[in-house]
């Protein structure tokens, strides 16, 4: 068994007791500080330019270094400024993972030495401790992948103790940190100043984990945050010679509620859970958990890849599936890969509420319709537009919100699909206010569209497509008339419903709020 396998085995506390501090050859017990962070860093290959070396040591625990695919070995290392002992190294691993990697050591960049050896890793986070490695430069050299893919890693962490000439003293951690206002998108903090040897030239403000900004004052306001929100804050201090404190104690602050307190909260997003991806749906289920919604509504292909139940209990149930009973889903094409037997087995009655995979159902002044697209891109829409139009007919709600899988208008790289105007029709007949769709996995907001895509804001259907809740984006957007924002980002759509209004939110894995509308009011 390796190192890092053994560790994982350990009591929080004995493993937490043991990462803080290395012993020296003189028997002196040395403080351990973070040595890696924003250093230089040189790799064997990347994917493309905007999966740099650099992303692995930035501390954003959402940008990533990723190698060339399919190709053995790779690697990535980081110069660390000078001489130091080296007690500790992180890693956390993106889904295209190391099964075997060695950790190496170098003092001048060029002979390397490996200090350990990791066979049978499952990725996710690797912590390697109980180090005393002398060294500058610090090389993870990846020997087996765990998939089809290349390497990659969301971080690189290296702690341990300066040992060279110069200023290598770390600063003292930050304390007394604290929330001071906030607003519906900003939190202010404020801390006591950190002390240094020679002086602190500056902090890092972190966020759930990751560095969202810097100042040289003891206070800062983080912006463009979702509404109604929990965050968990940080502070570190820096000092010229890039020595970096240990963490402030953390503290949680929330933003304030938007668009008032007596709205209906909803959390829509589809294309959701992905064996090769676990990372990215459970960091959208960790939204949802914060975001404490009444309802969520998923737009189809909950579970990849075919939609199983083996696979839906595997990976949906285990991050999304915390949310199944105040879930009203949708299918996709992928559950359709096995008939729907799957997500009828896991959803139970929750996916035929009225015997059929489609369905609808009312919150206060609105009439939701929950559509099953599969079938319709197939040419057999006659029996569900049928029902539809019955639906629609009897509905006496002021507002009308419509979502399924397959999106009628589209920027993304399937482009609008004419199969699903037999929908979309019904929707612009019954002048609807709102449809939301996935199936292309990106985010767009669209202005009311009539039968024939144009622009309308009288009598046509505003749209949003929201397949941006776990599987992997699709970049190819060409932005089609009457788009007004649109991204390849994974997040999740917070939908406030009040009254005779809706307005809603996109929400990216870090917290940071990517898109607004509204609020609008219903015809």
């Amino acid at each position: 068994m390796s190192r890092s396998a053994l560790l994982k085995g350990l009591p929080v506390a004995l493993a937490a007791l043991l990462a803080q501090s290395v012993v020296a050859a003189s028997g002196e017990t040395l403080a351990e500080t973070l040595l890696s962070h924003q250093k230089p860093t040189t790799t064997s290959s990347v994917e493309n330019d905007t999966f740099g070396g650099g992303l692995a040591v930035d501390g954003d625990a959402t940008t990533r270094w990723a190698s060339a695919e399919g190709s053995d070995p790779q690697w990535i290392a980081v110069d660390l400024g000078g001489p130091a002992r080296v007690s500790r190294v992180k890693l956390n691993w993106e889904a295209a993972h190391a099964s075997a990697y060695q950790l190496q050591v170098s003092a001048d960049g060029t002979a390397w030495t490996t200090v350990e050896s990791v066979t049978g890793s499952d990725g996710a986070v690797d912590e390697i401790t109980g180090l005393d490695a002398s060294a500058r430069y610090v090389r993870v050299l990846g020997t087996q992948r765990a998939t089809s893919y290349g390497y990659s890693l969301w971080e690189l962490e290296v702690h341990g103790s300066r040992t060279g000439g110069g200023d290598v003293e770390a600063p003292s951690a930050p304390s007394g940190l604290k929330a001071t206002t906030a607003t519906t998108d900003t939190v202010t903090l404020a801390w006591t100043p950190a002390t240094d040897n020679v002086g602190v030239t500056g902090y890092e403000v972190l966020r759930n984990g990751n560095v969202v900004g810097t100042t040289t004052t003891a206070g800062y306001t983080d912006t463009a945050l979702a509404s109604g929100t929990t965050f968990t804050y940080a502070v570190r201090a820096r000092d010229a010679a890039g020595n970096v404190s240990a963490p402030s104690a953390e503290v949680k602050a929330s933003t304030q509620p938007g668009n008032g307190t007596g709205g209906t909260v909803f959390v829509i997003a589809g294309d959701i859970a992905k064996r090769e991806l676990p990372s990215e749906h459970s960091k959208t289920a960790e939204l949802v958990a914060g975001i404490k919604p009444q309802h969520v509504l998923t737009v189809g292909d909950n579970q990849y890849d075919n939609g199983t139940l083996k696979e839906f209990q595997a990976y949906y149930d285990k991050t999304w599936g915390k949310f199944k009973a105040i879930t009203k889903p949708t299918p996709g094409n992928h559950e359709w890969y096995d008939q729907l037997k799957g997500y009828k087995s896991y959803f139970g009655p929750i996916a035929t509420p009225q015997g059929k995979p489609y369905y609808s159902f009312d919150v206060g002044d609105f009439h939701f319709v929950a559509l099953d697209s599969d079938p319709v891109t197939d040419g057999n829409s006659a029996e569900q537009v049928a029902w539809l139009k019955q639906d629609l007919a009897k509905n006496t709600k002021s507002c009308v919100v419509g979502y399924w899988h397959h999106p009628r208008f589209n920027s993304g790289e399937y482009g609008d699909n004419k199969s699903i105007a037999p929908l979309w029709d019904e929707m612009v007949r019954a002048r609807a206010d709102v449809v939301f769709g996935g199936h292309d996995h990106h985010y767009e907001r669209i202005k009311p569209l009539n039968s024939q895509g144009r622009v309308d804001e009288a009598n046509g259907v505003r749209s949003a497509i929201v397949g941006i809740g776990g599987d992997s984006l699709y970049t190819q957007i060409k932005p089609r008339e009457g788009v007004e924002k649109s991204f390849a980002k994974h997040g999740v759509m917070k939908f406030v419903a009040e009254g005779r209004t809706y307005s809603w939110e996109i929400i990216g894995t870090d917290g940071k709020l990517l898109d607004k509308a509204g609020p609008y009011t219903c015809r």
